[in-house]
């Protein structure tokens, strides 16, 4: 097996590999790991963290578990990289930021890294994020930006905040990545990267031990290559350990296309491969029902003042702030400082009025078995007038984020999936659904981009 062929593999085929022996953990680790450390690639950007020695030492101790006769999950052997606000033993989690350069190394792994080293993983390494991973474009000033693979010689956002997780699984620096989303920072890259990414109910992942933006909002799930990818991972992340899902039929299966909001500002490209994914489904014989929701027209007003995110990330950063604030990426800084002016009645309005406006959007929905939706409305804009404007910045931040956010929201589970033609710019299909409807939408997912593989193959 070639470089090139281990470096796009998904999961199971990496497996298959695996257990026939036409690659070793050892192999993929190093073949990883050149690519991560390639003066010409992506590996500079797409890194913050690197430990090669710990990598091969896993990689090394995989092999030796293998031959012993164990196989200790799917992701035996497998190098996959973790966001770089996870906590690791021995290092220090920097969460895209120099302000905590000088905080104390993690005593113990978090148990997402817990869970993956206890399941085979190798953990590659630590990737780049929008700094404490506010902001949806990626954009990161103190490590740099990861170019998206898509037209590289422009240079165009990764998306973000999970930036590097993207690009390391686009560059085959790692099978799969960990990141986090709480207002689209999984769906986004994989949107704007032409991979697949999965937002789990929040719960559903423990969240210990991670640098939090919005404790109210965070989740934590994959990037990978394929859906099945991303429920071999979320098993293990969830600690449910349960196979993949079985493909659930399109056929008579029933999907809300929302028009409230989520359809506006799309640009040809996405609005095109949209219309066609639609199509592609229906064909399939799945019932496809355009539908309003109003309440996704009113979370703008619900969080005029910054929400719960602004409220959360001011109660974690404060001290941080007023110590290290002038090293912050200030745009960051910006919209955490709006955090300072929400009141403790603001807040518990807030959280009320999220009580309310998930029972009734949840209310809506309940007679289908999912919503589509696109998951970004443009493609990956490009950096240089993102990084040179603050207003740029800030509008195309906010655009990207507006679909994806609603079901963080909502406390819901979503499916990113590509959508596009081969050669098109890269779009997601948003798959999304109401609180613990986790295994229903990655079953559904499978069946989806089965039928969307008409299109992207």
């Amino acid at each position: 097996m070639t470089n090139a062929e281990t470096s796009r593999l998904t999961l199971a085929a990496a497996a298959d590999a695996l257990a026939k022996g036409t690659v070793t953990s050892t192999s993929l680790t190093d073949e990883a790991l050149a690519r991560i450390n390639d003066p010409a690639g992506e590996g500079a950007r797409a890194f913050v963290r690197r430990n090669d020695a710990r990598a091969r030492k896993l990689g090394e101790a995989s092999d030796a578990v293998r031959a012993a006769g164990h196989v200790r999950s799917p992701l035996e052997g497998l190098p996959i990289s973790v966001k770089d606000l996870f906590g690791i033993a021995g290092e220090v989690s920097l969460a895209g930021s120099i302000a905590l350069k000088d905080a104390e190394a993690e005593t113990a792994d978090c148990p997402v890294v817990a869970r993956l080293v206890a399941a085979g993983a190798v953990i590659t390494g630590t990737t780049n994020m929008s700094e404490f991973a506010f902001s949806g474009l990626g954009i990161n000033p103190h490590y740099g930006t990861p170019r998206n693979a898509y037209d590289r010689a422009t240079g165009r956002i990764p998306g973000g905040s999970s930036s590097g997780a993207a690009v390391s699984v686009t560059d085959g620096m790692a099978l799969a990545a960990i990141g986090t989303d709480t207002g689209g920072s999984i769906r986004i890259p994989a949107a704007l990267c032409g991979l697949t990414g999965f937002k789990p109910t929040a719960r559903r992942v423990p969240a210990e031990g991670a640098v939090p933006l919005s404790t109210s909002l965070d989740s934590i799930g994959p990037i990978a290559r394929s859906v099945a990818c991303c429920a071999v991972i979320d098993a293990v992340l969830s600690g449910s350990g349960e196979d993949v899902p079985a493909a659930l039929p399109l056929a008579g299966v029933r999907l809300a296309v929302p028009t409230t909001v989520v359809l506006s500002d799309m640009d040809e490209t996405v609005s095109a491969a949209f219309a066609r994914a639609r199509k592609v489904l229906e064909t399939a014989g799945a019932l496809i029902t355009e539908i309003e929701i109003p309440e996704f027209a009113q979370l703008a007003t619900i969080n005029a003042k910054g929400g719960l995110i602004a409220a959360e990330a001011w109660h974690w950063h404060r001290a941080l702030i007023e110590k290290a604030g002038d090293s912050y990426d200030q745009r960051v800084r910006q919209r955490i400082l709006r955090g300072r002016d929400i009141s403790a009645a603001d807040y518990l309005d807030t959280l009320a009025s999220r009580k309310a406006w998930q029972a009734a959007v949840e209310t809506r929905v309940a007679p289908f078995d999912a919503m589509i939706l696109p998951s970004v409305p443009v493609i990956a804009p490009e950096i240089a007038p993102l990084e040179a404007d603050d207003a740029a910045f800030f509008a195309a931040n906010g655009l990207i984020l507006r679909n994806p956010t609603m079901i963080n929201f909502l406390d819901g589970c979503a499916l990113s999936v590509p959508c596009h033609a081969a050669g098109e710019a890269p779009v997601g299909l948003m798959i999304a659904g109401t609180q613990m409807q986790d295994r229903k939408i990655l079953a559904l997912g499978l069946s989806i981009e089965a039928a969307l593989a008409a299109i992207t193959a």
